[in-house]
């Protein structure tokens, strides 16, 4: 059976279906066992391009992205299995029962009888492993296939599809290859009362809307931006095509903004398709974009804003000849067969009308929400979703009167945390149900009823929240409203055809706000990884030279934190907030910071079983330094002050127990112990990094990715404590930048073992920071001091009547609330 490969008619839902149904029977066509296989023998596939900043054509895009996909796809099966044996054991063999089957559009489609648990821990879109023989020690099967669970149907029973023509073994030839072990499956299925063994392999959804995404390229209306990375409006026409915002909404935003968040909140105003915002760690990222939530809602076009509203442009100077013909044939649009109806412009804006960009074409919108966009807000994780979620309940956004208000928000897809309940989807559609006559149909509710209050919920909000898998979901499909703006979060830790998801939609203006210089993409491919699959949009855009607006200023960072970063990642251009260089009581030892490195010369090892790596001594040593921070301050002794952070998942399990075994069940309370990226996108007072490598080699594995490392030393407010070998680590360039910086500043610790010698108190005596002495005799600093107090005094009249009307600038300014999984 051919597999047609989609070209770039991919406008229509026809082109869509059909790209489906290619990534379908390419994946259900594979032979896991070969899979799994090739996997160990770390052999690369033919054909694979690198990743480049520009392409030629969709089809050279496509040609470099489709087949780095599918490596991420073989990836994501052959880890998918081992992933769900760890997490849930109840997942394993199972004996089904095969039902009705027919072959419908190259497909075999078929429903089983299956137990109830195994149903009610498979979805849509699931990948499973059906098999004559179970796969076991010492059994070769005869007769398997893969097949995508289609639904789930009544009482232990689920639906699915598989592709048994054939194996699709080059993805530029459609032929499939004849294989026995689909033949023999399918005369499985069409025998009568067969069973087979079932076992759940992976979800395939979040790929699949990927890959739809990647085809729609072609039908979006900034197709050439993405293939070119480069804007198609000069910056005349951005000026003539930008929004005003309204004077007293500016006024604000004037006032609560930096410059760098102005000039990134400007940039957006200028209506070009895309902006890129970076948003370096604590620069207030999410601060900006509540302003641009608030100034793209409540601003109008430039070149149609008039007094009373909105109206037609002014007349200009006399035309020539040639332009006057120009314009009789707009005139008479009937000679070019247009519909005259088509060219109307709304003389007020009264009638509701929104241009949209096309002034042709008007949207048409609410009376009562005149003017607005309709955007959506998305996010690679549900987590860092919800922190934007929370800050617009919390502090609200400002209208064009700049009076503070709550927009109408939904926030849609699963795992919403409980914070944002109220404006989650699922709480919506109860809310709208509660209130509805249930007497006249008999209290019977349908599917369509649901779905018919889901698009009006879409549509009446002024801003939808979504993850970006889940803005591919089939409810988008259903709205009236497209969007005009889609702002995504977090955007440098998404694959590219995950950010082309929600772009899908009708957009016309996308903003990608994140940092290309924190933790990336998540890639399980090795082999897609090389090859640059992990490369977000924003990065591919910032490295063909796409304009990227910097917010310049952080408000977390003590300055002997942030001078480190600043210099090794942001060419010294980080700029300290007012306020930051506040010293701290545990300032009292230069072993507790602002900024330390403890060379601690460890043992690693690799549990059983395990790609994960542990030091104990870094443990231990960890422990004493905790522990002296919590005698010594006991505000410390709580996990909302001190985080210990480390790159790899075996150390953070260790160290939780080993601090369970010191502090019992209430040690959750005392220290929070994460992966570094579990704690992107948050911060403590203090935090204790530590990076577990030592050996003679020099090997650090991904401790060596300058992104994860730069995440990990921003985190702390106050003092960042890293605990690591240095002959291990100063092999590479940043590390050795870190340890030689601790060097010059005298703030690298060499600690030998026993690792209690080091706090003895006599050594510690050694570490104390001594008060600086004023070197101006006394008299004169009694003169200095009464001068001092009779300013004071002075300023403490006007600063009583300024009281009330005074706004803390700095409780805006938050740090970085982007947000990682935990």
């Amino acid at each position: 059976m051919a597999v047609e490969k989609s070209g770039g008619a991919a406008a229509s839902s026809s082109s869509s279906t059909a790209a489906m149904d290619r990534f379908q029977k390419i994946v259900l066509s594979w032979d896991y066992l070969r899979l799994v296989a090739e996997s160990k023998g770390g052999k690369q596939a033919k054909g694979l391009q690198r990743v480049k900043d520009t392409y030629k054509s969709v089809a050279d895009y496509l040609g470099v992205f489709e087949p780095l996909l599918f490596e991420e796809v073989k990836a994501q099966i052959v880890r998918g299995r081992s992933d769900e044996e760890e997490e849930d054991a109840g997942l394993d063999w199972q004996r089904v029962a095969v039902g009705l089957c027919a072959e419908s559009e190259g497909f075999h489609k078929f429903s089983m009888a299956v137990e109830n648990d195994f149903r009610e821990n498979v979805g849509e879109n699931d990948l499973v492993l059906l098999s004559k023989e179970k796969f076991e020690e010492g059994v070769t099967p005869t007769a398997y296939a893969f097949a995508l669970v289609e639904q789930r149907g009544g009482s232990a029973t689920i639906s699915l599809r598989a592709f048994l023509a054939g194996e699709i073994q080059n993805l530029n030839v459609s032929k499939p290859v004849n294989a026995p072990r689909l033949q023999r499956f399918a005369s499985i299925l069409a025998a009568e009362s067969s069973t087979l063994w079932i076992l759940k392999v992976c979800s395939l959804s979040t790929i699949m809307r990927e890959f739809t995404a990647m085809h729609s390229v072609a039908s979006l209306p900034f197709k050439d931006s993405i293939l070119s990375a480069a804007e198609k409006h000069k910056d005349g026409d951005d000026q003539s095509r930008a929004w005003n915002v309204p004077q007293p909404l500016m006024d604000h935003l004037k006032a609560n903004l930096n410059d760098s968040q102005l000039e990134a909140v400007n940039a957006g105003l200028s209506r070009r398709s895309f902006v890129l915002i970076q948003g370096p760690p604590g620069t207030g990222k999410t601060q900006t974009i509540l302003g641009l939530l608030s100034a793209v809602l409540h601003s109008a076009p430039a070149r149609m804003k008039t007094k009373g509203g909105f109206d037609v442009q002014r007349h200009g100077p006399e035309l020539d000849i040639d332009g006057k013909y120009a314009h009789w044939v707009k005139a008479s649009p009937w000679l070019l067969g247009a519909n005259p109806r088509d060219l109307i412009m709304p003389v007020d804006g009264d009638d509701g009308f929104y241009p949209t960009g096309n002034e042709l074409k008007p949207e048409v919108v609410s009376s009562s929400r005149k003017y607005r966009a309709h955007v959506l807000v998305c996010a690679p994780s549900n987590s860092a979703l919800d922190e934007i979620v929370l800050r617009v309940l919390n502090t609200g956004i400002r209208d064009e009167n700049n009076n503070t208000y709550n927009p109408k928000i939904v926030r849609i897809g699963v795992k919403a945390h409980h914070s944002v309940k109220a404006v989650s989807m699922d709480y919506l559609i109860q809310q709208k149900l509660s209130g509805v006559d249930r007497t006249l149909d008999g209290g019977r509710r349908g599917a369509g009823e649901y779905d018919r209050i889901r698009a009006s919920i879409l549509d009446e909000a002024a801003i939808v929240f979504s993850t970006l898998s889940f803005s591919g979901s089939s409810i988008f499909s259903r709205m009236s409203r497209a969007f005009d703006v889609v702002i995504i979060d977090e955007a440098a830790q998404a694959v590219e055809p995950a950010t082309l998801i929600p772009l899908v939609h009708g957009c016309r203006q996308i903003f990608l706000v994140g940092d290309p210089v924190q933790l990336p993409a998540t890639v399980i491919s090795s082999t897609a990884q090389k090859l640059g699959y992990g490369t977000s949009l924003f990065k591919r855009f910032q490295g063909a030279g796409f304009p990227v607006q910097m917010l310049k200023i952080q408000y977390r960072m003590h300055p002997e934190i942030s001078i480190f970063p600043s210099k090794e990642f942001y060419e010294g251009v980080l700029q300290d907030g007012e306020g930051l260089s506040k010293k701290r009581p545990w300032h009292s030892y230069t072993c507790f910071g602002p900024f330390c490195f403890f060379d601690v010369d460890g043992v690693e090892s690799q549990p059983p079983g395990s790609g994960s790596w542990v030091n104990q001594d870094e443990v231990e040593f960890i422990t004493l330094l905790y522990h002296q921070l919590a005698m010594r301050y006991p505000e410390l002794k709580s996990s909302s002050e001190v985080a210990v952070i480390s790159p790899y998942r075996q150390q953070m399990k260790l160290l939780r127990d080993n601090f369970r075994l010191t502090f019992g069940d209430q040690s959750k309370e005392v220290i929070d112990v994460n992966t570094v990226d579990g704690f992107q996108g948050r911060e403590r007072e203090v935090v204790i990094f530590t990076c577990v490598r030592c050996n003679k080699e020099q090997k650090i594995g991904f401790v060596s990715d300058f992104r994860r490392m730069n995440v990990a030393i921003t985190r702390a407010r106050s003092a960042v404590l890293v605990v690591g070998s240095a002959s291990t680590l100063q092999k590479d360039e940043h590390w050795n930048n870190l340890v030689e910086s601790a060097k010059e500043r005298n703030r690298y610790f060499k600690v030998p073992k026993p690792f209690g010698a080091f706090f003895a108190e006599d050594n510690l005596e050694t570490m104390a920071v001594k008060p600086q002495k004023d070197p101006r005799p006394p008299e004169q600093n009694t003169e200095v001091m009464e001068g001092m107090n009779e300013a004071a005094m002075g300023r403490e009249f006007d600063a009583a009547d300024q009281a009330d009307a005074g706004d803390d600038d700095d409780a805006d300014m938050d740090a970085d609330d982007g947000g990682g999984d935990d």
